[in-house]
């Protein structure tokens, strides 16, 4: 069987980090979404999502397709049911399209399909913030399949461990003199991923491959650190997706970052607000500041977005992609994608210039800014022209 992930409805709430992936693509747990359902279903997935971001993720499509909604998370009742779908049949989750049977060219009439009801809890994610609310439950979900039948490599006796049957270990991993209380949760760290000396962990904590603790970080899970970041200081319930640096003091909870980000020294970012009250964030569908229901949520930044030494984030600050914040004082909670400045004001970010630091941040990882990861970014300035001021 051919499987299609598809964005679903699900993607505008979970902007700025679909303004440059699939929703597939998003990382919660150890695992991006795709990364997991190609392990369980054992085969490779393409994509149906937004035109400009199809060049770069195509769909491939054959004679027989289970289209699949990729903001559900892989469950056992759901993997059941998706592989025993016929023709004429669709999953649902209340008014949501789970998955669906579709021959190629087909258009499908939801209406004249037989409709199943999703078994079991559903595990999706609906809004920004289900990233880092729901990372726990991703973090042993993906330790459970990651581990299953395999032992790891052994703990070094400099390190002091709690529930050591949770920490994992891959080859190549490398942890010594830290202490790790993985009694809340499991601790996995991936090949080339390193966790320094001095670091204080509490899971659940994903370090992805080649991702660093530096010295003397201090973690609260559910935390992941994706692939090549680095993080140093103190972090709480924060999903960093890859390629993204918090190197140093400062404190980041309750958050997202996409890739290519960097936070400089001692920036820090606030997750509850001075009045306990519920934390509001910008909502792209609305274009204003919604309810989230939560009393602690950080910062959500885009891909390429940086900033400068001590910035100082409110509650609930969005970010857009590749914007860059420096200065005193405290930025507004919402700041447009390719914006430059602070909370003295900002003013367009040039995409020349934006595009020529990528090209130099994405060389140092051996990677290649290419030609479709311009456009790209040329069509997310163009779609976010009207949230700029200068």
């Amino acid at each position: 069987m051919n499987y299609i992930l598809f964005d679903g409805a699900a993607r505008n709430q979970l902007l700025p980090f679909t303004f440059t992936r699939p929703v597939a693509d998003i990382r919660i747990g150890i695992m991006t979404i795709r990364e997991k359902w190609e392990k369980i279903l054992n085969t490779t997935t393409s994509t149906i999502t937004e035109d400009y971001l199809s060049g770069k993720w195509p769909m491939v499509e054959m004679e027989e397709n289970v289209m699949i909604n990729a903001a559900f998370l892989p469950t056992a009742e759901l993997v059941e049911q998706i592989s025993n779908l016929q023709p004429g049949e669709a999953i649902f989750h209340e008014e949501d399209i789970v998955a669906f049977f579709a021959y190629e060219d087909q258009d499908v009439d939801f209406e004249s399909c037989t409709s199943i009801e999703l078994e079991g809890k559903p595990f999706f994610i609906q809004n920004t913030w289900d990233i880092f609310s729901l990372n726990g439950e991703a973090i042993a979900a993906d330790f459970e399949e990651l581990t299953r039948d395999r032992k790891s490599q052994p703990i070094s006796s400099t390190n002091q461990v709690i529930a050591p049957e949770n920490v994992f270990l891959e080859e190549g991993a490398k942890m010594e003199c830290a202490i790790i209380n993985a009694s809340q949760g499991p601790v996995y760290v991936a090949a080339g991923a390193e966790i320094m000396e001095g670091s204080i962990v509490r899971g659940p904590l994903a370090m992805c491959d080649h991702a660093t603790l530096k010295l003397g970080a201090k973690i609260y899970g559910p935390t992941t650190v994706g692939p090549h970041s680095k993080v140093g200081g103190e972090v709480n319930n924060s999903v960093i997706f890859g390629y993204s640096n918090k190197g140093h003091d400062g404190f980041l909870g309750n958050s997202v970052l996409g890739e290519w980000c960097n936070l400089g020294a001692d920036t820090n970012t606030s997750n509850l607000k001075n009045n306990y009250a519920e934390v509001r964030l910008w909502d792209y569908s609305s274009e204003r500041f919604a309810p989230t229901g939560l009393q602690f949520c950080g910062l959500m930044m885009g891909d390429h977005s940086k900033c400068g030494i001590n910035t100082m984030f409110n509650t609930g600050t969005v970010v857009g992609v590749s914007a860059n914040i420096f200065g005193a004082g405290f930025p507004r909670n919402f700041i447009p994608s390719f914006s430059w400045g602070g909370s003295g004001g900002t003013t367009t970010y040039k995409t020349v210039k934006a595009f020529e630091v990528a090209e130099k941040v994405m060389a140092r990882r051996d990677i290649e800014f290419s030609e479709e990861d311009k456009a790209i970014l040329e069509e997310v300035f163009e779609q976010t022209q009207k949230y700029r001021r200068g």
